[in-house]
């Protein structure tokens, strides 16, 4: 395994389990886990939905390819990202270079499911089960870049790990 591959980064839409996932992930191997979201959040100082009211959708996401390089200077690290991260060329190319690349994908209704009631994700805020089909339906190529992908509607947390771990140490 080349050093590149160092990190598990992990992409899909929201509510398909990155960041659970990314969390028993990094505590099997070891790594750091690094949530994208949270890093933003972190060096801007202000929650995403404040960015997005704030500032727009681009600001947002100018902020979160910028963290994604910072991120991407590191090893042995589980990446979970935001849904839209794979929305940036430069961020796709960035990741396929610096780690495996891992899509976690859900049927809309376990998305649905998942993410019912939470009010973090500006995304989401008016119909939520049409925004995610909506959603789905402009991205549904931006994961193919992925080194590997799991559905994670038909498996536990621990059986996903288990899978991509099973792959990852190929």
């Amino acid at each position: 395994m080349n050093q590149s591959q160092d990190n598990i980064i992990l992409i899909g839409m929201m509510g398909t389990g990155k960041s659970t996932v990314g969390c028993l992930l990094g505590e099997q191997l070891g790594y750091k886990l690094v949530d994208l979201d949270a890093a933003v959040e972190q060096e801007v100082g202000c929650s995403i939905a404040s960015m997005f009211a704030n500032h727009g959708e681009a600001y947002f996401r100018q902020a979160e390819t910028s963290m994604l390089q910072k991120v991407l200077t590191g090893t042995q690290q589980v990446i979970a990202t935001g849904g839209g991260a794979v929305l940036n060329p430069l961020n796709c190319e960035l990741m396929k270079n610096q780690g495996w690349v891992v899509a976690l994908t859900a049927e809309v209704n376990d998305i649905v499911a998942r993410v019912q009631g939470d009010g973090v994700r500006p995304l989401l805020a008016d119909n939520p089960e049409s925004r995610i089909r909506a959603i789905l339906e402009e991205r549904k190529s931006a994961y193919l870049f992925a080194d590997y992908t799991v559905d994670t509607s038909q498996y536990s947390v621990e059986e996903v790990a288990s899978l991509i771990l099973a792959h990852y140490r190929v």
